[in-house]
């Protein structure tokens, strides 16, 4: 844009808003020269909620442009309750070995006394050319494509203060299919004392995610922009105070480096040919160094707890996961067994109305035996109150239940032609899972007894006509049949 063309955008705009300004001057005086002509008492009306509108208005510009307070670090359940669980969960047959381990490394890296500094981001953003910059001699594993971290890999160095220093190699994450290495790299992150995020350019949701991700563990975090030899000054400051609006004040600070390594590009030759060259690029990685300096500053003891607390932390989620899968199996196995104890009461009641009684007593069992499963203290009334919601949800539904298990036994003729006693019993199977796996989900996501929300469940899972489950239940009924 020529000079002369700007000057003319420039005078049009300053035009546009004086315009503005009088034009809403204008309408300010019509407006109070209105408010003059009202009545006295309908001024003082007006006035007064023209005055509460006006605080309100600043009450909520004030606490929109309040200062935040920064994120409380994520805390961690003690050591030794940790350990409780870990061995409670061996007791169940379970995997812990991997458990077990993740303590055995935090007491490892806390005897060696090294400064642990984990590099971690997306794939192709440099992060291997980074460590190789970082620590001379080490050579990581790069490629252009990305990608080339499968497993964690410890280099060893000096930090800038003369100690020294492990950085970890992690892989990349938002990689296809790479989410058990994206998992690894979680892990290590965990385990590192400081932590730096490498970027290429402005970040993503992703990365933004991630990066919150890490700065919930309250640790030193370096973000470092890469690449930053590919643009020009004024370009690189813009795309540096993008990233820290962002970044949102999560790292301790931002940085922008270029890790070096390798490029390839054409080069057309002066006889009309072309060939593939490729040459080294000279790292820049001083800032990024900088930082780290004044941030581990402390040594690896006085860091130790924070990396502690990550670890815990990061332990008590994995330990979780596997408490939750080990209570949906014993779950399954619960509604499975208390379903069958149904077939063989339906089928046992002789005299009217003893199903119900029998029934009633096992859906208590049940209730007592998946609450006890997942660590939530019912009381009787709570039981009877549920109990009494769940005759009420068949009550209704009745007719339902029915004709769900009529249409599932006419998929199975050698247990349909023998009458309305194996119905009653396939019912009543139908009735326990549904009733048992509706509590177990809301046990699991409520951790309460929560009567509305397994009531509602439940129906739902009555409604369902899934053929695989009521070929299940239909082969159970079955089975009890031939055991009989």
């Amino acid at each position: 844009m020529s000079r002369r063309l700007r000057l003319l955008v420039a005078t049009i705009g300053f035009a546009a808003v004086v315009w503005l300004l009088l034009a809403a001057l204008d309408r300010a005086l019509a407006l109070a020269q209105r408010f003059m002509g009202l009545p006295e008492g309908l001024r003082w009306v007006v006035g007064g909620l023209l005055v509460v509108l006006a605080v309100l208005g600043a009450g909520l510009a004030a606490w929109w442009l309040r200062p935040r307070k920064p994120r409380a670090p994520v805390l961690a359940p003690d050591r030794a309750s940790l350990e409780t669980r870990i061995a409670r969960l061996r007791d169940t047959a379970a995997d812990v070995e991997e458990l077990r381990s993740e303590l055995d490394e935090l007491d490892r890296r806390r005897e060696s006394a090294h400064v642990y500094v984990a590099v971690f981001g997306e794939i192709s953003t440099g992060k291997s050319t980074l460590i190789a910059a970082l620590i001379p001699g080490a050579s990581p594993s790069s490629d252009v494509l990305g990608g080339t971290t499968r497993e964690i890999a410890h280099y060893e160095g000096d930090t800038p203060a003369g100690e020294r220093w492990t950085i970890a190699d992690v892989p990349g994450s938002a990689e296809a299919d790479g989410e058990s290495r994206e998992r690894l790299a979680r892990h290590e992150a965990l385990r590192a004392h400081a932590v730096v995020y490498v970027c290429a350019g402005d970040l993503t949701r992703t990365q933004a995610d991630e990066l919150r991700w890490l700065g919930d563990f309250g640790k030193p975090l370096l973000l470092a922009v890469n690449k930053a030899d590919q643009w020009v000054p004024a370009e690189r400051e813009r795309i540096l105070a993008r990233v820290r609006e962002q970044a949102a004040g999560i790292p301790d600070a931002v940085v922008a480096i270029s890790a070096g390594g390798e490029e390839r590009f054409t080069r057309r030759l002066s006889d009309g040919g072309t060939e593939d060259v490729t040459r080294r690029r000279a790292a820049d990685v001083q800032p990024l160094l900088d930082a780290l300096r004044r941030l581990l500053a402390p040594g690896a003891a006085a860091l130790e707890a924070l990396r502690e607390n990550a670890v815990l932390a990061g332990l008590h989620e994995r330990t979780a996961e596997q408490e939750a899968a080990h209570r949906a199996v014993e779950s399954e196995r619960i509604v499975h067994r208390y379903a069958r104890r149904a077939i063989v009461g339906a089928m046992a009641a002789v005299a009217p109305g003893s199903d119900l009684v029998i029934q009633g007593i096992l859906a208590t069992g049940m209730v007592r035996a998946l609450a006890d499963l997942h660590g939530v203290r019912v009381t009787d009334v709570e039981i009877d109150n549920l109990l009494r919601q769940v005759r009420m949800t068949l009550r209704t539904g009745t007719s339902v239940v029915l004709a769900v298990a009529g249409n599932a036994m006419k998929a199975f003729p050698g247990l349909g032609t023998l009458g309305g006693g194996v119905l009653h019993a396939f019912a009543y199977a139908l009735i326990f899972d549904s009733f048992g796996r509706a509590l177990a989900a809301t046990l699991a996501e409520r951790r309460t007894l929560d009567q509305a929300d397994a009531s509602e469940r439940m129906r739902e899972l009555l409604a369902d006509a899934g053929t695989s489950r009521l070929r299940r239940l239909a082969e159970l009924t079955g089975e009890v049949l031939r055991d009989r």
